[in-house]
């Protein structure tokens, strides 16, 4: 049976999994990839799947933690992206975070040695052309303005937009580490961890509201017209805008100082700047949950107030970008066709998922789909008391579209779970979770045909 190509916009992780799912069940892809012939204001390389902000893929914890539920999830069905990031894994606590490089080159070698996918290199500057019969787009929340507008109009919705901010990331050799330390917060091991996971730098009261003030007075990138009123996602805040909520808000965010030890006092510090392992050599590290818009030179002042930090050499300072996402309850149908044009699917950030997982989860739904519809086969989408089944059904009608934002995986998707006969009470807190991601696991190895759970 000859089977027509399918044709992916973008080389993301959400098009780099999807057109590994469709070449794995024998359909012919290809993928177009604008970089290095266009580039963009977060990307450094021309890799397929760079990570252009973190280098972490979050909690790994399967037990207790919806998306590490969905990292199982992704492995049992063959993900792609969660291969490379499992052989290119650097220690991180309990999360899963990757050296991005040799990640990205992994992805980039996969894709480029598979016999029934080619890449192309240059950029689709508006709707795909009329003979190409399926497409996928995931350009995912850098989508060439050409693009966007030209789904703007097929569409007849405005597509939201909100900013994402990078990260700074450090030279580890330039870290003081007579007043810096390593540990993992409550000494807690993770996939190729030891419980020494981050470099800590630990600050007292005097210097945490000597940092914010700095903070709230250094010098910001100014908005250009059309960004003045885009609003941020609430889950990638600028430091600067999270310390304007309030002097204390950074102390119970990304510098809370719980679960670590200062050793020069054995007490918890009143704040904490952590660290976490960007590369597979370890000499450097991002500051974790530091995405900002302070100008460089700003940037290099403030930080360096942070004890440890004083002399610190930074391999690239955080920066700013736009990401553009679609109302996708409104125009996408439950198997990620734009109910408008339905040989068009979109999958990754651009459906309004948020996160490296979240992308890669839709991306890879998105091409098998796809790969079933090509084949003759039914579509039969991951049961909602899934990770992938919750999040897929969130995007596509669950959430409210008047005031749809982007979300990650949390247990707040799932189905509830139902009533036990003889038992009055419903597990609560971690039970409650634990229970969840049981029944997710086993019912996603169920919607995959395996014979058990991973």
């Amino acid at each position: 049976m000859s089977v027509s190509p399918v044709h992916i916009i973008g080389g993301g992780l959400a098009g780099s999994e999807a057109a590994w799912q469709l070449a794995e069940a024998g359909v012919p892809v290809v993928l177009h990839e604008m970089r290095p012939l266009r580039r963009t204001d977060a990307h450094q390389t021309d890799h397929l799947a760079e990570l252009v902000c973190s280098n972490s893929f979050r909690s790994d914890d399967a037990e207790y933690n919806a998306v590490g539920v969905l990292h199982a999830e992704l492995r049992q069905a063959g993900s792609l992206i969660f291969r490379a990031a499992d052989a290119h894994q650097v220690p991180a606590g309990g999360a899963l975070a990757v050296d991005r490089d040799g990640f990205s080159a992994a992805v980039t070698e996969a894709i480029n040695t598979h016999p029934l996918i080619t890449v192309e290199r240059g950029e689709i500057t508006g709707l795909p052309p009329a003979d190409w019969e399926d497409v996928i787009i995931a350009t995912g929340p850098l989508t060439s303005e050409p693009l966007a507008e030209a789904i703007r109009a097929l569409t007849g919705e405005e597509s939201l937009a909100f900013f994402d901010a990078i990260a700074p990331i450090v030279h580890k050799d330039s870290v003081n580490f007579d007043l810096a330390w390593f540990q993992s917060r409550y000494d807690k091991e993770g996939p190729g961890g030891t419980g020494s996971d981050y470099i800590n730098c630990p600050l007292n009261k005097e210097e945490y509201d000597a940092f914010i003030a700095a903070i709230l007075a250094g010098e910001k990138t100014d908005f250009k017209e059309w960004e003045a009123n885009t609003p941020y996602f609430e889950g990638c805040l600028p430091i600067e805008v999270m310390a304007g909520r309030g002097v204390e808000t950074l102390r119970f965010g990304p510098m809370k100082p719980v679960g670590l030890d200062d050793p020069r006092t054995g007490r918890w510090p009143y704040a904490v700047v952590q660290l976490r392992q960007d590369n597979k050599l370890g000499t450097l590290y991002n500051i974790v949950g530091f995405q900002t818009k302070l100008k460089y030179a700003e940037q290099v002042r403030i930080f360096r107030m942070i004890p440890g930090l004083e002399n610190a050499e930074f391999a690239r300072l955080g920066g700013l970008h736009r990401n553009t996402f679609l109302n996708s309850p409104r125009v996408l149908d439950s198997s990620l066709r734009l109910k408008a044009d339905p040989r068009l699917r979109f999958a990754g950030q651009v459906t309004g998922v948020e996160g490296y997982v979240e992308s890669t989860a839709i991306g890879l739904l998105a091409g098998r789909f796809l790969a079933a519809e090509k084949l003759g086969q039914p579509i039969v989408p991951p049961p909602i008391t899934t990770a992938l089944g919750a999040l897929l059904n969130h995007i596509t009608g669950g959430a409210n579209a008047e005031t749809f934002q982007p979300m990650n995986i949390n247990f707040g998707l799932f189905a509830d779970l139902p009533p036990v006969p003889g038992v009055k009470k419903a597990p609560k807190g971690r039970d409650r979770k634990a229970a969840l991601a049981r029944r997710a696991l086993a019912d996603c190895a169920a919607w995959l045909g395996l014979r058990s759970a991973a």
